[in-house]
């Protein structure tokens, strides 16, 4: 029963994003339609978002327990950062790919992506487990991630200061987020209708988050999808390696069951969608890692049955 309620959570995601592949094909969305789709879901849906599911869910006490858990992302991100380090100089990645295919292998979508999946799979109490992780993997893609993609590009060369680094780490979402943890620990409740408003408008998240796939899955042709050693390598790393080694570490950390299962989800979703943004600002291989995006995005899509198939029997 659990493999099927999981296809059909999954099929709604696919519904989703093919309405948005197939609008952009009639022509109602464009490039600039997928840009404020991404600016409506970054400062509005997700941090209203953030703030009225931690405060409809969370006490203080409940808070502080939470929290135990970032040991794990952060810890079994910066380990499969060093697998892709590994692996990016066993197969001599090029050297203009090679910051790029290591973000790519260590960093997922963890947002645009992962809240949709998570509430389809698992309903509403996931979301936090699903934002501890999306911390670790923000911190670590706007330092780690993105220093490497910038050495990349032929306009990386520029020194990068720490307050931006520090705006970039510090999005909306993240904001939301810590404003929400704030707001409990202080035990200050905010008016019904704030949290009302809070819970409409981020409600928005996951029909545009799904439509913006679709739109960014449309704007790759086919034909330049190739498959490589790099391919082979980035959809190991994303859908093995990564969540093995949550697995890995889960192991001698013990979590609520339901927070391990969603970091082992969180750690096998595709290849973050601003890996190809910030590679086109720095004047790197921004098709690359759009093609990576878009492959691994659609074969995220046969692959998270596999692994609730794997939690049916083996937790």
């Amino acid at each position: 029963m659990i493999i099927f309620h999981t296809i059909e959570s999954i099929f709604s995601i696919v519904l989703m994003i093919a309405t948005g592949y197939i609008l952009t094909n009639k022509g109602w969305f464009n490039p600039e339609a997928s840009k404020l789709f991404s600016r409506i879901i970054t400062n509005i849906a997700l941090p209203t978002y953030m703030i009225w599911n931690l405060m409809s869910t969370f006490n203080k006490d409940g808070l502080l327990h939470l929290a135990t858990g970032l040991v794990v992302p952060f810890s079994s991100m910066l380990a499969c950062y060093i697998v892709g380090y590994v692996v990016s100089k066993v197969i001599k990645v090029k050297s203009n790919r090679q910051g790029t295919f290591r973000s790519m292998f260590f960093v997922s979508n963890s947002i645009f992506i992962g809240i949709p999946v998570n509430l389809a799979l698992f309903g509403e109490e996931s979301v936090p487990y699903v934002l501890l992780y999306y911390i670790a993997n923000t911190s670590l893609f706007w330092t780690i991630g993105a220093s490497g993609i910038r050495n990349d590009g032929a306009l990386g060369k520029e020194k990068v200061s720490p307050l931006e680094v520090v705006k970039k780490i510090f999005s909306p979402p993240l904001l939301g987020f810590l404003f929400a943890i704030f707001l409990i620990l202080c035990n200050i409740s905010l008016p019904r209708f704030i949290l009302d408003t809070c819970k409409y408008l981020g409600n928005m998240t996951t029909p545009l988050s799904m439509l913006f796939i679709g739109i960014a899955i449309y704007g790759v042709k086919l034909s330049n999808i190739k498959v490589s050693k790099d391919m082979i390598a980035i959809l190991l790393g994303r859908f093995v390696v990564s969540p093995l080694i949550v697995m890995g570490v889960t192991h001698f950390i013990p979590l609520p069951l339901l927070m391990k299962k969603v970091f082992i989800i969180q750690a096998m979703l595709p290849v973050m969608t601003q890996t190809s943004i910030v590679a086109k600002s720095y004047g790197g291989d921004a098709e690359y890692a759009a093609i990576m995006t878009t492959v691994t995005t659609v074969i995220a899509i046969v692959v998270i049955p596999v692994y609730m198939l794997i939690f049916q029997y083996y937790f």
